[in-house]
């Protein structure tokens, strides 16, 4: 599935967990990602609310510390990477977290590890990332695109005195990215529209993906999250729309090189590598090359937008000295996401469709490697019971 983030009316954090958990997101699922980051100090709670007509969800971020501390980076990092959440969750929520405390640490002129977070460092902006890359995980998404940005325009008061609008933060992390002011008819102050931590979410999501409208394909799914302002002739919110994108002979594209002289440890290395430069699927293939020599093809599968960080991921972490790639064509399942309950574990479940016929039904392993740990079983007894 592919999400595409409309933010031009602006956004921020609570803005897209709250139209990810109007398109379908769980949100007990995401508390549970949450609370794993930050045990007993957040609550969720969603609220249907109406912004210039528009129906949408917001999320309330309740706090249950009455004093919570200001964090730094490499703080927020541990508790990432000591957390039980999904690869996926941890890698994006940290590169996010990474996003913000560079620019951060470039307004300030300090060293990156320094950077105290402030606003950002709090438990509501920490809700907000690991939310979203949860909820982003659960929906099923494999790709991101997004809109231009509506940064605001203007002054505000913030921590450090009167500041111009975009402020130092949000300017940083926009760099590169189509914007606009989003002013209203009439020449009306928006002030603010945009927050760093939405910025820095909507461009680790979207990476390179600019794409104007809504992208072709079959709409699956669109939710709204809505702010805390009320701007008059313009509804305050964030769209999130989830499509299936229907793919031509020209869109996918398979990179391959044979390689017979790489330390056989390194494959899984090289293999996660791929999937982190954008491939949507990476493989390898026992082969034997010339001279009885025992060797491995390396397949990655990718748009055509992320070819070049493919093959350049193959030059550097691999020994080859070149790549082949070519056209092909895929047909996929419908997919979506159930869920199950196994002794309170919850377990994923990805489901493949096909003209309305359930064809495949399978749980996510990551969830039930969790499951196993937490219950002191095996994996093998989780699956069963999901089963």
């Amino acid at each position: 599935m592919h999400l595409w983030i409309d933010a031009t009316a602006g956004v921020a954090g609570d803005m897209l967990l709250g139209s990810l958990i109007d398109a379908g997101a769980d949100l007990n699922a995401i508390q549970l990602a949450i609370d794993a980051v930050a045990p007993g100090s957040i609550e969720l709670r969603r609220e249907q609310v109406i912004k210039e007509g528009q129906s949408a969800t917001q999320v309330h971020v309740t706090s249950l510390v009455d004093d919570p501390p200001h964090r730094n980076w490499s703080t927020i990092r541990t508790m990432l990477e000591q957390a039980e959440l999904a690869d996926q969750t941890r890698s994006r929520a940290l590169k996010v977290f990474e996003r913000i405390a560079i620019a951060e640490a470039a307004m300030h002129g300090m060293d990156v590890e320094d950077v105290h977070f402030h606003e950002v460092g709090a438990l509501d902006s920490i809700a907000d990332v690991v939310g979203v890359c949860e909820a982003v995980r659960l929906l099923g998404v494999d790709s991101v695109s997004a809109s231009d940005i509506a940064l605001g325009f203007g002054r505000v008061r913030g921590a450090h005195g009167d500041m111009p609008v975009p402020a130092p933060a949000v300017a940083r992390l926009a760099l590169g990215w189509p914007s606009v002011d989003g002013a209203l008819p009439g020449g009306q102050t928006p002030g603010e529209l945009a927050t760093p931590t939405g910025v820095a979410l909507v461009r680790e999501l979207a990476g390179e993906e600019h794409v104007a409208g809504v992208p072709a394909g079959v709409m699956q799914a669109v939710g709204y999250g809505a702010g805390t302002k009320n701007t008059p002739g313009r509804a305050n919110v964030v769209r999130a729309v989830i499509v299936e994108k229907r793919e031509s002979a020209g869109e996918l594209l398979q990179i391959e090189a044979n390689i017979d002289d790489l330390d056989p440890r390194l494959w899984p290395g090289v293999l996660a590598a791929l999937l982190e430069a954008g491939a949507r699927d990476a493989w390898l293939t026992p082969i034997l090359m010339k001279k009885g020599r025992p060797a491995h093809t390396v397949h990655a599968l990718c748009d055509a937008s992320a070819a070049p960080a493919v093959r350049e991921t193959l030059f550097r972490h691999t020994t080859t000295l070149g790549v082949r790639y070519f056209p092909v064509q895929r047909e996929v399942l419908e997919r979506s996401f159930d869920e199950v309950v196994v002794d309170g574990q919850r377990i994923a479940v990805k489901v493949g469709s096909r003209g309305g016929e359930v064809l495949n039904r399978q749980p996510e392993f990551e969830d039930v490697a969790r499951a196993a740990r937490e219950l002191g079983v095996s994996e093998a007894e989780i699956l069963r019971r999901v089963r």
